[in-house]
């Protein structure tokens, strides 16, 4: 090739993520065998930052855990974004990988995000060096996905966010082939809050609940009643789901107890809806025990909002995928009722998210969140390069 022969830049990519791809799959099975809960996430911390500093990132260590990091010149910035937390729930896998923390695992993805974005940034650094990168790319590790309120709105308060014109970040999908990426334009995940209504009253004899505030009634009723409510006053379009996860109340058969708790998740589709919630459920829940002579307190914590993603990004996205996957690596994404903070970065700029094929063509089927999940580690190479690709495509692409 003659030397001023112009660089195929997702080429470039292409044969970076290939030469360190068993130094990213080590990664991975690293930060698989030794999780870290949400806050928590101190080794996957410093793992990153310094392989990004010896890569030439600037990198900026948060002061909790989580790392941001940029390279690149000019006013045009887009961001990158991978979840550092592990989940706590047993490894129920028997890999020479597995978790070394009783209790704690990678049953989500993370550590395939985490390598995936470590990927992108060397293949980033190398277009960088060969004065190829149209603008700057910023990478955000980010702590605390898992939990609510979650680390996005913790980065964001930190500046994260500024100046960037659009964000992008893959989320590992156990239902989609390996070799494909879903996409979707539009909504993509449900906005996720929790709920927890406390009842309170006198208790008593189960022989005369007459003369108490019969509690354990109440709470079936608000058990029963709220989720059919909300069904009646809020547009069913919006898909909310209301399902309860913790029900306490007595220790007693013949005794009415003084105090019982039901907790769950409220689940909404549609943003408009997700901010009138609150406010409805409050309403009702007081509605609901106002009969039986017994107090509610109802704490109700707004978790994420949906992820939208907007028709740019999406069309980035469907190109960085196309550069690495072709015709065929295109899939299209279910919506789903999951909750992920990547929705509040999409509340101040426009971006997207994509759903990364990990299972291996032909083999079992593994859901998220659980302990068995086993991921193709092929697939982070190819997310390296989604991600690497996506952010080149959107410096150049119109805002």
């Amino acid at each position: 090739m003659p030397a001023d022969a112009p660089v195929n830049v997702p080429a470039l990519i292409d044969s970076v993520v290939e030469k360190y791809d068993a130094e990213l799959v080590e990664l991975r099975r690293d930060l698989h065998a030794h999780p870290e809960l949400s806050w928590a996430e101190t080794r996957t911390t410093a793992l990153v930052a310094d392989r990004l500093e010896e890569a030439g990132w600037r990198v900026s260590r948060l002061p909790q855990t989580g790392v941001v990091a940029e390279i690149g010149e000019g006013p045009r910035v887009v961001a990158l974004r991978a979840d550092l937390d592990a989940l706590p729930v047993d490894d129920a896998t028997d890999d020479p990988w597995r978790s070394t923390v009783p209790g704690v695992a990678h049953a989500c993805g993370h550590d395939v995000h985490t390598s995936a974005l470590v990927g992108a940034a060397l293949a980033l650094s190398e277009v960088h060096a060969r004065g190829l990168l149209p603008g700057r790319v910023r990478l955000l590790f980010q702590p605390a996905e898992e939990v609510m309120p979650g680390g996005a709105l913790h980065l964001m308060s930190l500046g994260a966010l500024d100046d960037v014109e659009r964000v992008f970040a893959l989320h590992c999908d156990p239902g989609v082939e390996l070799g494909q990426v879903g996409l979707r334009l539009g909504p993509l995940t449900s906005a996720a809050d929790r709920l927890e209504v406390r009842l309170e009253g006198t208790g008593g004899h189960t022989s005369r609940p007459h003369l108490t505030g019969d509690l354990t009634f109440a709470l079936a009723k608000v058990i029963t009643e709220l989720p059919a409510m909300l069904s009646r006053r809020l547009d069913p379009r919006s898909g909310v789901s209301l399902v309860w996860g913790i029900v306490t109340a007595g220790a007693a058969a013949n005794v009415i107890p003084d105090r019982g708790l039901v907790a769950g998740t409220v689940r909404i589709l549609d943003a408009v809806v997700w901010a009138e919630c609150e406010s409805l459920v409050r309403e009702l829940v007081h509605d609901i025990v106002r009969p039986y002579g017994v107090v509610a307190h109802v704490d109700y914590q707004q978790g994420v909002p949906p992820v939208v993603n907007e028709m740019v990004a999406h069309q980035v996205f469907s190109q960085a995928v196309h550069d690495v996957l072709g015709e065929d690596g295109h899939v299209i994404a279910h919506q789903s009722l999951g909750g992920e903070d990547f929705g509040w970065y999409l509340d101040q700029v426009p971006g997207a998210m994509a759903r990364l094929g990990t299972r291996t063509p032909g083999g079992p089927s593994y859901d998220l969140h659980q302990g068995n999940l086993r991921v193709d580690e092929r697939a982070t190479g190819i997310g390296a390069k989604v991600l690497a690709g996506a952010a080149v495509h959107a410096l150049v692409t119109d805002r």
